[in-house]
């Protein structure tokens, strides 16, 4: 909180008291949290102890990252809001008029994105795959073994992470800056980008630049930040092949190629831009929603019906496991197209004894089951959270994309409410606190928060 308060010290807006003050707060509590507890967790936590923790922790976070918010006037409800959005990386946005917003109040929005995106790579690598959330157990020894060959303790891997997220945004920092743009909208969107959070300072976000160069560049880092991380690690010590040779970085390219090339050619045909800026606007769309980050080029719902159902669907899809993104995540989707396959197969020749595989690894029952369990819970919470959205007499299409994009973590709706031109500022408050919880819901993975609500987990 202090960073925004040395740019708006820099730009003489008041407004640094605001983050100041809120420093002091969360300063104290933190360090009341670390003399209360001394030495308890020595030993470490337990599995129940990590379930609740990890809760607690992204509960807690954007409650007081909405602090700096009140001291600016902003209402509470608002605040928190904006504070879940940007932790989680999802990129809805309650505020208008960005363009005249105090510089402090942007890099604070920039900043919690890019926290929250560091912190869901090290959640996602270390502790979802030890608490077996939706599959990811099957990452568990893989991500050990891999941990193991680029420096041996997973301490290491986190701060190897820390380096590899740092360097990408000074990078992608540099690049933009190159491009054109400023440095404060080079800064911030650098920060927004390599987290797939897509907080934008300006209200037409990505449209606001004209120099193509920028969209491509955006394109690029949206990319990086979609990939595991890990991987991506390995590739910068001299293994870029392993990158490849992984199934769900393969299969997550060629989605984006397949739709980005066919979202080209219907905007060519149909007229609504020439193929020169069709190729950029379909890819730079195409890649903002798959990976959840939320920037938009243009209102890509102008474009017609098919372009506003394609966008609905790429809600739900999501980048790779151990990455920024938010979404389903390519891993699952294999996983359930292959058993998908063998049941069938099975059902063709019952006393075929087929063995399904995710690359090298052979998927256990338990594994599957897992995967398709959460497919289950995460499509009902979404058709759940759309029917309590409809009894606020929202639209099915504001109510079934605001359900998507908040579950999923993908950053603005559909329709002309919250649309990529629009905010979720004019949504009833209660909407509001519904889709911070669905925000904070599926970023924990949907059985994080779930298992917490079961009487089981309590006895002892």
């Amino acid at each position: 909180m202090l960073i925004p308060a040395i740019v708006d010290v820099a730009a003489r807006n008041a407004d640094w008291q605001a983050f100041v003050l809120s420093a002091l707060i969360v300063g104290l509590m933190g360090l009341l949290l670390v003399v209360a507890m001394g030495n308890a967790l020595a030993d470490g936590l337990d599995t129940r102890q990590t379930f609740i923790l990890t809760t607690l922790a992204w509960v807690t976070i954007p409650a007081l990252g909405a602090i700096p918010f009140l001291w600016l006037g902003i209402a509470y409800v608002d605040a928190a809001f904006e504070a879940v959005s940007g932790f989680t990386t999802t990129g809805s946005t309650v505020l208008s008029g960005l363009d005249g917003l105090p510089p402090g109040l942007l890099v604070w929005r920039s900043l919690m994105q890019w926290m929250g995106g560091v912190g869901i790579v090290v959640m996602a690598i270390v502790l979802l795959p030890f608490l077996r959330i939706g599959g990811m157990q099957l990452f568990q020894t893989e991500s050990s073994d891999q941990s193991e060959k680029i420096v041996g303790r997973s301490i290491e891997l986190i701060r190897y992470i820390g380096l590899t997220y740092l360097f990408l945004t000074c990078l992608c920092i540099i690049l933009y800056w190159a491009s054109g743009m400023s440095m404060f909208d080079a800064f911030n969107h650098a920060l927004t980008t390599v987290s797939t959070g897509g907080f934008s300072t300006h209200d037409k976000s990505f449209g606001f630049f004209e120099n193509p160069v920028t969209g491509w560049i955006a394109v690029a880092f949206m990319i990086i930040g979609s990939l595991p991380f890990v991987l991506v690690i390995q590739a910068f010590r001299g293994k870029p092949f392993l990158l490849w040779r992984d199934p769900q970085v393969r299969a997550f390219l060629y989605f984006l190629l397949f739709v980005a090339l066919a979202l080209t050619i219907y905007l060519g045909v149909s007229g609504a831009a020439s193929f020169s800026d069709a190729v950029l606007q379909a890819t730079f769309n195409v890649v903002s929603v798959v990976t959840g980050t939320g920037y938009a080029m243009g209102d890509y719902t102008a474009w017609g019906a098919p372009v506003i159902g394609l966008a609905l669907l790429l809600k739900f899809v999501g980048g790779c496991t151990g990455s920024t993104t938010g979404g389903i995540k390519v891993f699952r989707f294999l996983v359930f197209f292959g058993t998908v396959k063998a049941h069938m197969r099975r059902m063709v020749r019952p006393n075929r004894v087929i063995s399904e595989s995710y690359g090298n690894t052979r998927l256990t029952p338990e594994l599957t089951f897992s995967v398709l369990a959460f497919l289950v819970v995460y499509l009902g919470t979404v058709g759940l959270l759309t029917l309590i959205l409809s009894t606020f007499h929202l639209d099915l299409v504001t109510a079934v994309s605001a359900a998507a994009t908040s579950v999923g973590n993908v950053g603005p709706g559909l329709g002309p409410v919250i649309g990529p031109s629009g905010t979720f500022g004019p949504l009833p408050d209660t909407v509001k606190w519904i889709l911070s919880a669905a925000m904070l819901l599926g970023r924990l993975e949907l059985f994080t928060v779930l298992i917490l609500l079961d009487p089981d987990f309590w006895s002892k």
